[in-house]
Formats: structure tokens, C-alpha cells, sequence
């Protein structure tokens, strides 16, 4: 009885990966790349997106080298768990996971504890440099953490910092290389105390 106990909580085993990092640095293309890798395993995953971001594709999950996958768009996190059977589903995957409200840490762990691996890819910091909504949470509980990097558009060293090249206060402001530049620490201080003197 022990052993079959064991055997089966050991056969569906959940925790979070926490794929994040600045615009342009690849995250989307990671998400999607560890998709197709759970689909080569014949497993069956579930892929959401914020409903607010239309950038590319109304439904479309797209990163930036134009692949993309259909996705289920939410308005809140609690929307997820209504179309997750947690008996079936074995990778839950969500991109954009900042634009989500903080409840998104209790979903994706109440995910794993069903034993789901749950997936996730978001920028770390806002415009300013700070860190984006529920992203810090998630990081702190989750098993895997990616820091994924772009490239200085100023130097050429690697970039962790979204730069915004619009006006613009809100902290949520969807855009592309029209509205950001991914900058290195130097090249954003630069930038900011730049700006900070005009």
C-alpha cells in the first residue's frame, strides 16, 4: 500500500520554471522552444497569454523571430484555472506572466501542486528598472529560473534593462523596437540620468 502510494504521487511530479529577462532577450522563444520539446514527449500542454496583449495576434502566442502557437488569452489569472483539467494536463505554459495581477503566484502554485509543470516567461523590470509586478514572487518560489539576455543597442554588451524611447508614464505601455531599446547597465543609467537633466 506504502509503495503504491509512493509510486503513484512520484509518477506526476509539478514545480515552476520562471523564464524572464528584458524585451528583445528571447523568452518567448524559450517558452516555445520547451513546449515543442513536452510535445516531442507526446504531453499535453495548455498555453496562455495575457487577453490585453494584441501586439503580434489577438490569440497567438509570436515571439520576436515570428514563431508563434496558439494560445488561450485570459483577462485574469483565475481564468486559467477554469480551463485546465488537472487530471490530463501535464505542462501549463503562460507568456507575458507580468501583466498578470499577483493572485498569478497562487495559480501557478496551486498548478504544481497538482502536479503540473508550469512554465512561465515575463519581463524582470519594468521601464524604470524596477521589478514588474508578480515577477519577483514567482522567481522566489519557483524550482527553475532563466535569466535570458539581449544585446546593447548602445555597445553591444549584454542587455537586461528595457529602455522606453516613448513618452509615456504607465508602467504597462505594449510596444515593440518602435517603443524600446533593450540596454545594458551602463548605457540605461546613461540614458535615465540623460533624460533626468532635460
Amino acid at each position: 500500500m506504502f509503495l503504491e502510494k509512493k509510486a503513484s504521487r512520484n509518477n506526476k511530479k509539478g514545480w515552476i520554471e520562471v523564464i524572464c529577462g528584458s524585451m528583445f532577450s528571447g523568452k518567448t522563444e524559450e517558452l516555445l522552444r520547451r513546449i515543442r520539446r513536452a510535445e516531442f514527449a507526446n504531453q499535453e500542454i495548455e498555453l496562455f497569454k495575457p487577453a490585453i496583449d494584441t501586439r503580434y495576434d489577438d490569440t497567438d502566442v509570436v515571439s520576436h523571430n515570428e514563431n508563434s502557437r496558439m494560445a488561450t488569452p485570459v483577462n485574469n489569472s483565475s481564468e486559467i484555472l477554469l480551463y485546465v483539467n488537472m487530471s490530463t494536463v501535464q505542462v501549463v505554459a503562460i507568456d507575458e506572466v507580468q501583466f498578470f495581477d499577483s493572485h498569478i503566484v497562487d495559480v501557478c502554485t496551486q498548478l504544481a501542486n497538482a502536479g503540473i509543470r508550469v512554465i512561465v516567461s515575463g519581463l524582470d523590470m519594468d521601464y524604470k528598472g524596477n521589478p514588474f509586478g508578480p515577477m519577483p514572487q514567482l522567481m522566489a518560489v519557483a524550482e527553475y529560473v532563466s535569466k535570458q539576455h539581449a544585446i546593447c543597442t548602445q555597445c553591444g554588451d549584454l542587455a537586461q534593462f528595457s529602455h522606453r524611447i516613448v513618452a509615456g508614464e504607465k508602467q504597462v505601455l505594449l510596444g515593440e523596437k518602435d517603443a524600446y531599446l533593450p540596454l545594458c547597465r551602463h548605457c540605461f543609467n546613461e540614458l535615465r540620468n540623460e533624460g533626468n537633466r532635460q
